[in-house]
C-alpha cells in the first residue's frame, strides 16, 4: 500500500469509510468484521463522524448518534493505537437540535470529549470541522483546535465542505495568530461530480493542504455494478430507498448516466483494468489528493478497494478520462 501525507500523518492510499457502520446497511457485527479485514488489507486509516449512525430520514429521530464511533473503538479494542489513524469530524447538529452543534469553542470542546469517549482513545489523528459555520468566526474554531493540539489530545486538524475562498479565510486566521493550521480539506470529488477541480483542489496546492475526496465512487455508480439494460440490483446505496426516491432513481439511472458509464469502462479496459480501479487511478492522479475514502457495507468490498489502488494514471491519462466522460455527456 502507498501512503501520502496529511501534514504530519502518513496515511494509506485507501482509507474506509465508516458512514454506513452501526446502521440499517451495516450492522454492529458486521461493521467490525469489515474495519477488521480492511486491517488486514492494509488499510489503516479509518474516516468517520459524531453523526455517523443516526436516521438520516429523520433526523430528529432520538439513538444512532456517535453509533458509528462506538463501534469502530469496539472493533479497534486491543490492537496498538499508534497502528491505525483515526479522522473524525464535529459540527454537525445532534437529532438537528439547533442549539447544539456549530464550531464554536463550546461545542467543539463537548464534542472532542464525546468522540474520544465513544472511540476508546486518548486522541483523535485528524480532527475535522464538518461543515462551515456562518455563525462562528473561523478564528475562534482555529483557536480551540490549536488548544486540542497543544493539550495532545489531537494530532492534525482539517475540514470538510469549504470552498476556495473559505480555506484561504481559515489560512489567514491561523497565520495572524500563529496557532494551528488545517492541514487537509474533505470535499466531494469523483469521475461523476468534479467541481472540486475548479478552485479547491487549486487552492489545496497554493496553499500546502492536502485533499481528501469523499463520495469518491458516486455512491457505487463507479464500481461496475450498474448496466444498461439489467435490473437493478438490490440493497445498495442508490436501489434501496434510503438515499433516493422511485423519481430520483429514474433521473439518476438515465441514458446519460450509462453513456458516461460505458465511455468510462471502455478507457479502463483499454488499459487493461476495470472501472473501479479507474475511479480510484483518476482521484489519485489529481493534485493534493492524500487519501481516497470508500466506504463499505458488505466483506469482500473493502478488500477490492484495497486492491484497486494499485493502478497509475498520468496527468495526460486522467486528463483522457475526464474527456471521455465530457464526451458521453
Amino acid at each position: 500500500m502507498e501512503y501520502r501525507r496529511i501534514g504530519s500523518l502518513s496515511v494509506p492510499v485507501v482509507g474506509l469509510g465508516c458512514n454506513q457502520f452501526a446502521t440499517a446497511a451495516c450492522d454492529e457485527a458486521t461493521s467490525i468484521a469489515i474495519i477488521h479485514e480492511a486491517i488486514d488489507a492494509g488499510i489503516t486509516y479509518f474516516d468517520v463522524a459524531d453523526e455517523y449512525g443516526q436516521n438520516y430520514a429523520d433526523p430528529t429521530e432520538r439513538g444512532g448518534w456517535g453509533a458509528s464511533e462506538q463501534v469502530l473503538g469496539r472493533a479497534l479494542r486491543g490492537r496498538r493505537r499508534d497502528q491505525v489513524l483515526i479522522a473524525t469530524k464535529f459540527g454537525a447538529h445532534p437529532h438537528g437540535e439547533v442549539r447544539r452543534g456549530g464550531n464554536s469553542a463550546r461545542w467543539a470542546r463537548t464534542a472532542l470529549e464525546d468522540s474520544l469517549r465513544r472511540l476508546g482513545t486518548g486522541y483523535i489523528d485528524l480532527y475535522q470541522v464538518h461543515f462551515p459555520d456562518p455563525g462562528t468566526p473561523i478564528a475562534e474554531t482555529l483557536a480551540v483546535l490549536d488548544e486540542f493540539v497543544r493539550a495532545g489530545r489531537v494530532r492534525e486538524i482539517g475540514c470538510c465542505n469549504f470552498s476556495a475562498a473559505m480555506l484561504a479565510e481559515a489560512k489567514h486566521a491561523a497565520d495572524s495568530t500563529g496557532g494551528r493550521r488545517f492541514v487537509s480539506v474533505q470535499n466531494q470529488l469523483n469521475l461523476f461530480q468534479r467541481t472540486a477541480l475548479d478552485e479547491v483542489l487549486p487552492a489545496c496546492v497554493e496553499l500546502g493542504l492536502s485533499f481528501i475526496p469523499y463520495y469518491p465512487l458516486a455512491s457505487g455508480m463507479l464500481t461496475g455494478k450498474y448496466r444498461r439494460g439489467a435490473a437493478l440490483p438490490s440493497g445498495t446505496r442508490l436501489t434501496d430507498g434510503l438515499m433516493v426516491g422511485p423519481q430520483a432513481r429514474d433521473r439518476l439511472f438515465s441514458d446519460k448516466t450509462f453513456a458516461r458509464l460505458e465511455a468510462l469502462e471502455r478507457f479502463a479496459s483499454d488499459h487493461g483494468h476495470s472501472l473501479l480501479e479507474l475511479a480510484f487511478a483518476w482521484l489519485l492522479a489529481q493534485p493534493a489528493v492524500a487519501s481516497v475514502i470508500a466506504g463499505a457495507a458488505k466483506p469482500g468490498q473493502v478488500s477490492v478497494n484495497a486492491a484497486a489502488a494499485g493502478w497509475r494514471l498520468t496527468p495526460e491519462e486522467a486528463g483522457r478520462a475526464t474527456r471521455a466522460v465530457l464526451a458521453a455527456a
